[in-house]
């Protein structure tokens, strides 16, 4: 049986249980999530190959110690030690995020056309990608952060706020002000977000 057909769980196991390549194939699996929430949240590529080495540092020493508990949800605990040693290094450096919240409904991402049938198409879809990535910076860090994990991580709410240690309303409420204040940046700045 291959390795990437096991389960995270299993590939656990099998790591407690001696075997080292299933720790390389979980890392595999969850490195460019893992490692683009840090990138996205940081801005700076040296400190965020620092936290994501010292994320599965602490992943293997966590494993190797017996703490894990196993409960179908690595990638969330994955992204909860990544999301502590973020919140550590911001105390640290006295830059913690901070809110800014507006009101309106409206979901950028539902009016994103992904069809990629020519080079054409294709091209225009990167400058979309990176025109909505260029104004989801000029939102608060807190807002950011969870348009990130539901979107690009592809994360539930519920595991969001477990991440952020918020409630599962606060994390909808920074979802909400992330898309109301994406909706009034794509307004004022008068970008097509459709091909």
């Amino acid at each position: 049986m291959k390795a990437q057909s096991f389960t995270d769980r299993e590939l656990v196991g099998r790591y407690l249980g001696g075997d080292h390549s299933s720790l390389e194939q979980l890392i595999l699996r969850h490195q460019n999530r893992v490692y683009a929430y840090i990138l996205m949240i940081v801005k700076n590529k040296e400190l965020a190959d620092d936290l994501f080495q010292d994320t599965f540092i602490k992943v293997i020493n966590t494993l190797r110690s017996g703490s894990y508990k196993e409960e179908g949800k690595f990638l969330q605990w994955v992204m909860r030690i990544a999301h502590n040693l973020i919140i550590d290094h911001f105390r640290k450096s006295n830059r913690i995020p901070v809110l800014d919240n507006n009101q309106d409904d409206y979901d950028i991402f539902e009016t994103l056309n992904v069809l990629e049938d020519s080079v054409e198409d294709r091209m225009i879809n990167e400058q979309i990608h990176k025109d909505l990535r260029r104004l989801i910076e000029l939102l608060p860090d807190e807002q950011k952060e969870v348009l990130y994990m539901r979107h690009y991580a592809q994360m539930s709410f519920k595991d969001i706020a477990e991440i952020t240690d918020v409630s599962i309303n606060t994390a909808l409420g920074r979802m909400r002000y992330a898309l109301i204040n994406l909706r009034k940046l794509i307004a004022r700045k008068q970008i097509m977000l459709t091909q």
